[in-house]
């Protein structure tokens, strides 16, 4: 099983990785949850924060309606902190900000406001001077946000406040039908508002080996993106899909099927080349 264990992290600035693809049914929440989770077992503390209106991080994560007193909408708005909304999850040194359908309005709301891309960046940088400044046990090596399947303010917000963007793409016919939008979006983003924005990598989901267009997709987007795409494939899995209906990661409710396994392997290898980037 996992190792669990206390251990307190000596990186005092947290990286900000943005799950994001404009495509619904990606990948995108289940891989926050059980990527922040194999994080979290290999001693990583990490914070997930639950952008997208429809809460299903937080769902997935065992967080249930009457515990999102303070939400992702009060941190933007600016009504609260992100010390003040982060809830603890079953899983030691994995800690959510949960999401509420109140989201659905702060496009709307955001609007007039001054800094209106900059809100989630700005809540982040306040909160790792306040660890800093006052010793708070919350020192997060990774803040992974959860985007809704769409490219709107809050996208936007999440893309300003990330040091880099994992995109999970599913292993089917119009895979590659948003991906190039996506990236100009990173572009445009890159151009305007967060110059040092990157491509963390792509990450492969839903493969089904018995499906000859899954491999088929999975060299045409190689073919087009290198080595940008993550070694690491997740299956298509039963045990990642019933896991939510539990209010658990998939690696909690079955650390032996193949595609908790995946993500195992993936969280592996997200760190060397992190490793990689700190080095170059």
């Amino acid at each position: 099983m996992f190792n669990f264990s206390k251990r307190k992290t000596t990186r005092n600035k947290p990286r900000v990785l943005a799950l994001a693809n404009q495509k619904g049914g990606v990948g995108k929440t289940t891989t926050a949850i059980n990527l922040g989770t194999a994080l979290a077992a290999i001693d990583e503390n990490v914070l997930i924060i639950d952008l997208d209106p429809q809460g299903n991080a937080s769902t997935g994560l065992g967080v249930n309606r009457n515990q999102r007193k303070i939400s992702t909408y009060d941190i933007l708005t600016g009504e609260k902190s992100i010390d003040d909304g982060v809830v603890e999850t079953a899983i030691p040194r994995l800690h959510v900000v949960p999401s509420t359908l109140d989201l659905l309005g702060a496009e709307v709301e955001l609007a007039e406001v001054s800094r209106r891309t900059f809100r989630l960046k700005d809540a982040i940088g306040r909160h790792v001077e306040q660890a800093e400044e006052l010793g708070l046990n919350r020192n997060y090596s990774y803040v992974l946000i959860d985007c809704p399947p769409s490219l709107n303010l809050l996208t936007i917000n999440a893309l300003a406040a990330s040091d880099s963007v994992l995109v999970p793409l599913q292993c089917e016919f119009f895979a590659l039908e948003g991906l190039s939008q996506l990236i100009r979006t990173i572009e445009r983003v890159r151009n305007t508002l967060n110059p040092d924005l990157s491509i963390h990598g792509i990450i492969l989901t839903m493969y089904d080996k018995r499906n000859n267009l899954s491999g088929q997709v999975a060299d045409d987007v190689r073919a087009h993106l290198g080595d940008k795409v993550y070694d690491t494939i997740i299956p298509r899995n039963v045990r990642i899909s019933e896991a939510p209906s539990y209010g658990k990661p998939a690696l909690l409710y079955d650390h032996t099927c193949p595609g908790s396994q995946a993500y195992i392997r993936l969280a592996s290898e997200i760190i060397q080349r992190e490793k990689r980037l700190r080095a170059a």
